[in-house]
């Protein structure tokens, strides 16, 4: 199977979900937020970071109820551009 690129929007996307999910875990330890999810630390890790744009359904839903987030507000947040709590690394090169 090939796997087309990610546009850019979906890779801001993916950005806006893994500081969203950042956020919501406050203090709470990325290891048991993972395992509370049914999810490994690594995939939690690569989704915070950015690194997974674009997750699966059932993964996402998994975490967003780990951490008491509905699934309505995740989307909402994630489809507004502009709401990164740092620019993307796209917007930086443009800014140089």
């Amino acid at each position: 199977m090939v796997r087309l690129p990610l546009t850019s929007a979906e890779l801001e996307r993916g950005e806006r979900l893994g500081a969203l999910l950042r956020r919501a875990r406050g203090e709470r330890s990325m290891l048991q937020t993972a395992l509370d999810a049914r999810v490994s630390p690594e995939t939690l890790r690569k989704i915070e970071s950015g690194r997974v744009a674009t997750p699966a359904f059932p993964t996402i839903a998994a975490i967003a109820d780990v951490l008491g987030l509905s699934l309505d507000a995740v989307w909402a947040e994630i489809n507004q551009p502009g709401r990164d709590d740092a620019p993307s690394k796209s917007r930086e090169r443009l800014a140089s």
